[in-house]
C-alpha cells in the first residue's frame, strides 16, 4: 500500500499573484466575455434572473436570482 502523509501543504497567494477569472455568457448565438461589454450592457448582465423550464409554468414562481 502508498502510505499518503497527513501533512497538507497550505497554499497561499497575494492578490497580485492570483488571475482574474474571465467570464463568458452567450450573445444571440455566440460567446462573448462580459469585460467587453459596454458600461449598461454590463448591467444587464448582472440583473439577469435565471429560471428552470420545469418550474416555469402558469402560476408558479420561476425566477431565481443570479
Amino acid at each position: 500500500m502508498n502510505a499518503r502523509p497527513d501533512f497538507t501543504p497550505a497554499i497561499t497567494l497575494l492578490d497580485s499573484e492570483r488571475q482574474r477569472c474571465e467570464i463568458w455568457t452567450r450573445v444571440m448565438g455566440y460567446h462573448r466575455p462580459v469585460a467587453s461589454f459596454n458600461i449598461g450592457k454590463q448591467g444587464e448582465f448582472h440583473e439577469r434572473q435565471y429560471f428552470t423550464e420545469a418550474s416555469a409554468r402558469v402560476g408558479q414562481p420561476a425566477c431565481h436570482g443570479a
